[in-house]
């Protein structure tokens, strides 16, 4: 499959998957898959996930460089900068900070590289492009809307069958779109617009036919 991410302005805040979108939210995506799907024989699949992994390195990168940054001021003003005072400080620093940042998803996304976080969020949408089965729809039109909160990356993943169709630059562009909504606070919204852009062109190029059946449950998938 061909993907698109961009990445999701801070202003998104945190937030978790399963309260994301309210329930209406959710049936009003739903209502607009469907829609969707009435005129073209592809596939339209919606997942939100809190995040793509836990980046257990940049907990241990974190709480060493705070650690460290915490502990040299302490031992130098009060133990004249003895190492063997730094030390302890430094693996108490440190430990206390690991567990801060499991809880500071904020402050822990600066100690992890922005190619990384579009990896995880790659893999994480591949992944489930798979285990939901998009990729066995019979014309290979299947299309995941993936959104992953911690990274703050919106994720597009196509069949090879749209892929033939729509260009690179066409994804960025729906993900952006979904990216300035959650941004904006109308994720629902800008997400409904989106789908329904990919839907006039998924039914240009493969319209409904007489046997479609739906292969994709058209409710938002939460992770």
């Amino acid at each position: 499959g061909a993907g698109s991410v961009a990445a999701v302005p801070p202003e998104g805040g945190e937030m978790k998957a399963e309260h994301f979108f309210t329930e209406q939210e959710k049936e009003e995506i739903s209502q607009a898959v469907q829609r969707v799907e009435k005129r073209t024989a592809g596939e339209i699949a919606v997942m939100v996930v809190d995040a793509s992994d836990s980046y257990p390195e940049s907990l241990v990168l974190g709480g060493c460089v705070l650690g460290s940054i915490l502990a040299l001021p302490v031992s130098h003003l009060f133990f004249a900068a003895s190492l063997w005072f730094f030390l302890p400080f430094f693996f108490l620093f440190a430990v206390v900070l690991i567990w801060l940042l499991q809880r500071l998803p904020t402050l822990q996304r600066h100690f992890i590289l922005s190619a990384r976080l579009e990896e995880m969020v790659q893999r994480r949408a591949l992944r489930a492009f798979y285990e939901k089965e998009l990729y066995r729809t019979r014309d290979q039109t299947g299309v995941l809307f993936f959104i992953s909160l911690f990274e703050r990356r919106v994720w597009i993943l196509a069949d090879k069958g749209i892929y033939q169709k729509l260009s690179q630059q066409d994804l960025q562009q729906y993900a952006a779109g979904i990216a300035r909504g959650i941004k904006e606070k109308n994720a629902a919204g800008l997400l409904i617009q989106q789908i329904e852009s990919i839907g006039a062109m998924l039914a240009r190029h493969f319209p409904v036919k007489e046997d479609d059946t739906n292969e994709i449950s058209d409710t938002v998938i939460v992770g």
